[in-house]
């Protein structure tokens, strides 16, 4: 069997990955795409089989993806998926290797974050693409001797011919190009001293790549003052291992069970309101925003994202690429509620119609900001409700910095925590502690319960005074109402 050498290397001049491929993968990162998506990685981040690999000082996440690459072997332009399979030359095993702490810096290229030196290791063997069927091969990745990684591709999202046709519609695939076809779950993070591996083979176990080894070390010199310098938060660290749980981070949000979220939904904010205030918890309302569907009740789990107040030098470190905003809009899962910290600032928009629209792809309950909203007409027609303090046609930098996600924030005059139960209708926005919700939640119903009876008293011309609230000889009536209720 023909082995990957330094001539195989030479003869790549591009090296294309594709960002999710696998059902596994698509589960693990909440979002499954409609179609594929490419980044190029340098030709100069081919390695071989027993190269090491530099985890680049400062960096904290050096991610490690096993993939199988397929090689070019005949120049491919506008081909159809049908004959795509026939332009291929081989498959090999691979590792998409990158550091997370680099993302930021990319504005979505991965340049940085996945182009180093070595970050492309293949081999060490490749197996004819005309001696397997590209539907029965099976990928497996090992982390210091434990299996991690382990899939097929019988059920690819995108089969590996639609990838090369797909791409051929634009540029010509050359002779040894290679193109990375995507990692299934679990993928994670190597520190220095890990040795990974990965093997490619048919489903039968009958053809095998062998192991693609690379040994991890660290690296020495520091980045540079003239230039993005590494760094990580719990989102990265989050993404990089593959979820809060194998990155060692205490969750941030709490359960909300399906029957917990319909107890709240069937009670006003106003009686919430008066059972914390029995509770204690005054300040607990987010004060001076408006609705843009003022008709929704909405109950969510809060995300959190906070913005500083603009500064020219830190807007340039952190105000571009794909920053804490975009995190924060590209990580809101289905039912959550993005809450942002915009200080009252009404001087520039915090959120567009570009960024609400990938919320509500998501799936977001609501995106809650203090500060201003742009693009407002198209935000407004959203059925994804948006809680804001006024229009605005500036953008974000005019007054802001996006700064951090999934931390203790202020939102229109109180705390918000991520987990923090929100609930809002056209009364108000409530926060509400996780630990009390439940029995917030029964009080509130047996208050409302309540009141339908004091209700009807009144109707029937009943002063208030000793109804509202019961008194002992009400109360016995009343108990004795919803005696008579519960047997109808």
């Amino acid at each position: 069997m023909e082995q990957v050498n330094d001539d195989t290397l030479a003869a790549a001049r591009k090296v294309i990955a594709v960002h999710i491929n696998y059902p596994s993968r698509a589960a693990q990162r909440g979002r499954t795409p409609a179609q594929p998506s490419y980044f190029l990685k340098p030709s100069s981040s081919l390695s071989l089989s027993g190269t090491a690999v530099e985890r680049p000082a400062g960096c904290e996440l050096l991610g490690f993806e096993g993939e199988i690459a397929i090689i070019i072997g005949k120049a491919a332009r506008r081909v159809e998926p049908e004959d795509a399979w026939s332009h291929v030359a081989a498959v090999t095993a691979s590792n998409d290797l990158g550091v997370y702490d680099l993302r930021y810096a990319d504005k979505g290229s991965n340049l940085r974050s996945k182009g180093g030196d070595g970050f492309t290791p293949v081999g060490p063997a490749l197996i004819a693409a005309d001696a397997v069927d590209p539907a029965n091969l099976r990928i497996r990745t090992w982390h210091n001797g434990e299996l991690v990684q382990d899939d097929t591709t019988e059920d690819l999202l995108f089969p590996f011919a639609r990838l090369v046709a797909d791409l051929s519609q634009l540029l010509t695939l050359e002779e040894g190009d290679i193109i990375l076809t995507g990692t299934p779950a679990g993928a994670s993070v190597a520190v220095p001293g890990d040795v990974l591996e990965v093997e490619v083979s048919t489903a039968d176990g009958g053809l095998s790549t062998g192991r693609l080894t690379t040994t991890v070390k660290e690296g020495t010199t520091a980045f540079a003052d003239f230039g993005a310098r590494p760094k990580a938060d719990d989102l990265q660290r989050e993404e990089a291992y593959g979820s809060r749980e194998a990155a060692g981070l205490p969750a941030t949000l709490s359960a909300l069970s399906p029957e917990l979220k319909a107890k709240l939904e069937s009670v006003c904010t106003a009686t919430l309101s008066s059972q914390l205030r029995k509770r204690g918890l005054n300040n607990v309302s987010i004060d001076g925003l408006t609705a843009t569907r003022p008709d929704r009740k909405v109950v969510g789990l809060a995300r959190t994202l906070r913005y500083v107040p603009n500064r020219e030098d830190l807007f340039k470190t952190h105000g571009g690429g794909f920053n804490a905003q975009k995190r924060a809009i590209d990580s809101v899962n289905e039912g959550e509620i993005l809450v942002m910290e915009a200080r009252g600032e009404k001087g520039t928009g915090t959120i567009g119609d570009i960024l609400a629209l990938r919320a509500q792809v998501r799936g977001a309950a609501a995106i809650i900001t203090d500060g201003g909203v742009r693009d407002f007409s198209a935000v407004a027609a959203m059925e994804l409700p948006t809680y804001y303090s006024n229009p605005h046609p500036a953008v974000l930098g005019r007054r802001h910095i996006p700064w951090d996600t999934d931390i203790t924030i202020a939102c229109g005059g109180t705390t918000v925590q991520p987990g923090d139960i929100i609930v809002a209708d056209s009364d108000g926005i409530l926060v509400i502690p996780p630990a009390l919700a439940e029995d917030v939640a029964n009080d509130s119903i047996a208050q409302e319960r309540e009141e339908v009876f004091i209700a009807e008293m009144v109707q029937q011309g009943h002063s208030v005074d000793g109804l509202y609230p019961l008194n002992e000889e009400w109360r016995t009536r009343y108990e004795e109402w919803e005696a008579g209720k519960a047997n109808d």
